[in-house]
């Protein structure tokens, strides 16, 4: 039994609901050969059904070379059922490579002289896809005659086959040029039907409030795009009210609002939101908008998006635009100048990061509140990555702290302790820039913490009074020490600012010291507002008011945190509490001797542990870990980590420094405090990282086979 043809639609579903690809090639190679038998028969009526299904098959990728012909029998039959699936076909199956597509000129030549413009169109579009250059040349009259029609059917789609005409034969440039000469006197769409304005004029407030639904409701799964809803409806209706608005004083204003919504609304973080702000922003230029809208506020704003957006791509091109970037940090509109100030930091780079971190520094000075927190850590960035020297990074993160210190990174302490510390040629200087700084301002606190621990650190160089690269600075220990008290009474003090203020006590108790008894750098007035008074025995060195002083400093910076957990006690002892607590050599009987012991060796580098035990506190150990280099290049970012079990309690000391010079100079020395209340068996686990010979090295290990001394 013979199986009838399908129908388009039903092949469609056939197709469709196949099961394997088998299955399919089946149901086409079948319905093939019967389009093939209908051809052979010459069956006029249903020939266009037939080239349909054949167009289909086509799509889906299978051979259908043999309906070629067809398509030249359908484009010159009178029928528009017929002309419309033969030029369909021809688009499809005909190119410049195979001959059949000549024989089509005709026809098409005879379309375009008919009046019929959907014919016309149809011709036009395929002229405009496998017109050949014989083809341009043959048919290029006809095309110049339709580019002046009245309908702007006909006239698009005859503009878009000359230029394909063009590009296929360029000397027939010569032809379309004057009718498109002609072309651009024609008014803008719209323009020209003043009739039609006036009645369109009317539906402004539905079009506005169709948009503002739009731009309120927020997102809908089925009309949005990237988080935008409906942008291109809302295109369309932006496009509308600009031709509806243009020189129309009461249309203008009754979308003003709108406008001014859409565009501070619209999430431009993707092309969907940034297609929409764009037509927001001709339809505001092209109307009588409001003063605030049509300014050049909202053009800047797009500009400078559409800047930010390239600068990764090509820096060099948005580099040009560098000094119009920095005017616009001045303007009064916020949102202009935050986009404005991510523009400045992404243009900074090694070439003009003096001139950039100078006009982002003098915009910190009066910038808003809200952009003060992005402005320091750009900087901070900025001088991290580009910095040309050390002395300019220290002073750009110096002014950046004074201006807005309250407003930096948690990490900028940090970092700028770290860079001074690596600048051993800049420690004179950084100490006096810091300590003229804390001087004038104690406010702000991460200043004040990194101006306490340099004071802390080199403040021996303070006192000197020499230092070429600042104004002469004549500072008296009694002035350093009224400083740290003011900064620890202070009520702006936080709880860790006064922890550096008293570190930097202890360290100065050491650094400071003069050469008999009679002279202190702690003794203070006696009316200094502390409450506690310990009375132990003196050391060595220092008379007995001033370790009551700085006991009672202790007991102020305990008092001020609460959360902060206090050391384990230890056992008193007569004439040993100041000693404990900086580690000083008070007079006390000697401690038992227990030999050294060398832990690590590498590369002429040498990490060698010395053990204390104070006979007044036998659960306490104090190891000293020395670091020598022997080698001929300085061991640099060196840092020492200790963990003991958990049975043990560790204080881990500050070293003496982070370098430790080559051929033997000064050694790297650190303390470890380690109370072991149990006499438990005493293992160490050291982490040592350091730059060495060119190389990062991180070194982890244990210590098992430390002397039964030290915990028995």
């Amino acid at each position: 039994m013979v199986v009838p043809s399908l129908k388009l639609q039903d092949l469609i579903e056939e197709i469709r609901g196949a099961k394997t690809q088998a299955q399919e090639r089946e149901v086409i190679q079948k319905e093939c050969a019967h389009i093939r038998a209908s051809f052979r028969d010459g069956d006029p009526l249903h020939r266009h059904r037939q080239l349909a299904k054949l167009l289909y098959v086509h799509m889906l990728g299978y051979p259908a070379h043999f309906g070629q012909m067809e398509c030249l029998k359908l484009i010159a039959s009178p029928r528009f059922t017929d002309k419309r699936v033969g030029y369909l076909g021809a688009m499809l199956l005909l190119d410049e490579r195979q001959d059949a597509h000549l024989l089509i000129t005709n026809s098409i030549k005879n379309d375009l002289s008919q009046g019929i413009q959907a014919v016309q169109g149809l011709a036009l579009c395929t002229l405009s896809t496998v017109g050949s250059a014989e083809m341009c040349w043959d048919l290029a009259t006809e095309v110049e005659k339709l580019l002046l029609q009245p309908g702007s059917y006909v006239r698009k789609k005859a503009v878009l086959t000359a230029v394909h005409m063009i590009r296929k034969v360029p000397e027939l440039s010569n032809i379309f040029l004057p009718p498109c000469a002609q072309l651009q006197e024609h008014q803008p769409r719209g323009e020209g039907y003043p009739a039609a304005l006036k009645h369109f004029r009317k539906v402004v407030p539905q079009l506005v409030q169709i948009l503002r639904t739009l731009v309120m409701t927020g997102y809908s799964t089925e009309h949005s795009i990237s988080g935008v809803s409906d942008p291109f409806l809302q295109v369309q209706i932006l496009r509308l009210l600009r031709i509806l608005g243009r020189n129309h004083e009461e249309s203008s204003e009754t979308m003003n609002d709108l406008l001014a919504q859409v565009a501070t609304n619209t999430d431009t973080s993707r092309n969907a939101g940034n297609a929409v702000l764009f037509e927001t922003v001709l339809t505001i230029m092209d109307t009588r908008s409001a003063a605030g809208l049509s300014s050049p506020t909202l053009a800047r704003y797009v500009a400078l998006t559409s800047l930010l957006r390239m600068v990764q791509s090509d820096h060099s091109a948005v580099q040009r635009h560098r000094p119009t970037v920095v005017e616009c940090l001045r303007e009064p509109d916020a949102s202009l100048s935050r986009r404005a100030l991510e523009l400045s930091l992404a243009l900074v780079n090694s070439s003009n990061v003096r001139a950039m971190t100078q006009e982002l520094q003098s915009f910190l000075e009066s910038c808003p509140p809200d952009l003060r927190a992005d402005c320091a850590s750009g900087i901070l960035l900025a001088a991290e990555r580009f910095a040309p020297t050390k002395r300019w990074h220290i002073d750009t993160i110096l002014r950046v702290l004074t201006t807005a210190g309250t407003h930096v990174r948690d990490d900028a302490v940090a970092n700028l302790t770290q860079l001074i510390g690596g600048a051993q040629e800049l420690h004179a200087y950084s100490v006096r820039r810091l300590y003229s700084a804390l001087a004038e301002d104690i406010s702000q606190q991460p200043l004040v913490q990194v101006a306490a621990w340099c004071i802390g650190e080199y403040g021996d160089l303070l006192l000197e009074g020499s230092c070429e690269e600042t104004e002469p600075l004549q500072v008296k220990e009694e002035e350093v020490l009224a400083l740290l008290e003011k900064v620890l009474q202070s009520h702006m003090s936080l709880p860790a600012t006064r922890g550096y203020a008293l570190t930097a006590l202890m360290k100065l108790s050491t650094r400071l010291r003069g050469d008999n008894n009679d002279r202190c750098p702690f003794t203070m007035p006696s009316s200094s507002e502390f409450l506690s008074a310990h009375t132990p025995r003196p050391c060595s060195f220092c008379p007995l008011p001033q370790a009551s002083k700085l006991l009672d400093l202790l007991d102020l910076l305990d008092s001020s945190s609460g959360a902060a957990q206090p050391p384990p006690p230890l056992e008193p002892s007569p004439g040993g509490t100041l000693g404990h607590l900086l580690d000083l050599p008070c007079a006390s009987p000697a401690p038992a001797s227990v030999p050294n012991l060398r832990v690590f060796e590498r590369e002429g580098l040498q990490l060698n542990l010395s053990f204390v035990r104070p006979p007044e506190t036998p659960a306490l150990l104090l190891i000293t870990v020395t670091a020598v280099n022997t080698s001929g290049a300085d061991v640099t970012h060196f840092v020492c980590q200790a963990a003991v079990p958990k049975s043990c309690q560790l204080q881990l000391q500050a070293p003496s420094g982070d370098t430790v010079p080559a051929q033997g100079g000064l050694p790297v020395t650190q303390l470890l405090r380690i109370f072991n209340p149990n006499k438990a068996p005493l293992r160490l686990k050291l982490r040592l990282t350091y730059h060495h010979l060119g190389q990062s090295v991180q070194e982890i290990f244990e210590v098992n086979n430390l002397p039964a001394e030290t915990w028995q």
